[in-house]
């Protein structure tokens, strides 16, 4: 027995369907059709779009405009430390810039948050430009760069599609950069943090700078329904994603129960125990193309609670390596098996679970079922993840 994890193909979701039976039922099928069975502790995990979907989780730009006007005054509003994106932030840009009479843009540089770079590093250096220091403007910026900047996988100029999304709102628009947060309070005192995963930080910065500053964050915005729209309590307009061009489809505030509803279902109509969980972006960096994955705040907004915790695992290698040095073959294997089983509840700090991953299982098992599902036209929302929790000392 070892690690699999299989993609499982669905009928397209739609707003009101029943997520945990058509899960329960794609899984099933799917076991039945290709001869394998469920066993325990195996995980059922589905993608948190057909999971906001089915809830009907959408609100209008409109509804995203009339929360910034009421939180933010409606006047002249700092956006920093967005991420470059025409799938998940520049729906939430015309919906703030409709809400609002001025737009200055804050952008982190050479890359965003996650890891899009609008210049390379070493054309900072050559200009003599220091990014933890210098604010530019979008001028002095296009002269640090040749005088274009355009991403190198969309090759969308993101400077000048912000700037234009602003002003076909009505908005006027300003692009600076800096890496400092409090640089906006130079320009405005209401501000709205839009970096993911340093949002707190960001806030605060600004907070201590600007005393009577208004300074929320994208968990702000559509907390709570606006017209009778979809909300996310927890993250807002975090983990959003454009769903045509007067909507945004909101991350799910339901992951939690949809998770419980499978593993119950699954219980009732198998008698196998399984963990469940609902997953968005993995939480891995591209070497080459140095984007960070995660553009979601986390990895995992639901999952059932055997998936608490962190891997307890013990090196093989350095096992092999080290104590066991001498031996080979069956000797060997049977050692190592010994030693898994006896091993201690918490290996934290010991030198035996040197190089193991110190990660969440959500992170683990939510980035992997990433990777098996993608994010284009394969169709297969739903997966199966196998023996995940079965080790070598268990053969």
């Amino acid at each position: 027995m070892a690690t699999v994890s299989r993609g499982i193909r669905a009928p397209i979701i739609r707003q009101g369907d029943d997520i945990v039976e058509i899960t329960v039922d794609s899984v099933l099928m799917a076991a039945a059709q290709e001869g394998f069975s469920l066993r325990e502790r195996d995980v059922i995990a589905v993608t948190e779009a057909v999971v906001a979907r089915a809830d009907g989780n959408y609100a209008k730009v409109d509804d995203v405009a009339e929360d910034v006007r009421k939180k933010l005054g409606g006047g002249h509003i700092g956006v920093v430390n967005p991420i470059l994106s025409r799938n998940r932030f520049s729906i939430c840009l015309k919906g703030i810039a409709r809400g609002s009479r001025k737009v200055t843009v804050q952008l982190a540089y050479p890359s965003d948050e996650v890891g899009n770079h609008l210049v390379d590093p070493d054309v900072l250096d050559e200009a003599g430009v220091d990014p933890w220091s210098d604010v530019l403007t979008a001028e002095e910026f296009y002269k640090v760069c040749g005088g274009e900047c355009r991403h190198p996988f969309t090759g969308v100029d993101y400077i000048e599609f912000y700037k234009t999304l602003i002003e076909a709102e009505g908005a006027e628009a300003e692009i600076i950069f800096s890496n400092r947060p409090e640089t906006i309070l130079n320009y405005t005192k209401n501000v709205l943090c839009c970096d993911t995963h340093t949002r707190e930080r960001t806030r605060s910065r600004i907070l201590k700078r600007g005393g009577e500053a208004n300074v929320l964050t994208m968990c702000d915005i559509l907390n709570a329904p606006v017209n009778g729209s979809g909300c996310c309590p927890e993250y807002g307009l975090l983990g959003s994603n454009k769903a045509t061009e007067e909507s945004i489809k909101l991350f799910p505030r339901n992951a939690r129960e949809v998770a419980e509803g499978i593993q119950r279902l699954v219980m009732e109509r198998t008698g196998v125990h399984v963990e469940a969980m609902v997953y968005g972006d993995g939480a891995f960096k591209d070497p080459v193309g140095k984007i960070w994955e995660l553009a979601d705040p986390v990895v995992s907004p639901g999952y059932t609670d055997g998936l608490i915790g962190l891997p307890n695992e013990l090196k093989l290698k350095f096992l092999a390596d080290n104590d066991y040095a001498e031996l080979s073959g069956e000797a060997l294997a049977e050692k190592i098996r010994e030693r898994i089983r006896e091993k201690d509840a918490d290996l934290k700090g010991s030198m035996l679970s040197q190089g193991t991953t110190p990660r969440r299982l959500t992170d683990l098992i939510g980035s992997l079922c990433d990777l098996t599902s993608g994010s284009g036209d394969k169709g297969t929302p739903i997966v199966l993840v196998q023996d995940y929790f079965v080790n070598y000392g268990d053969r």
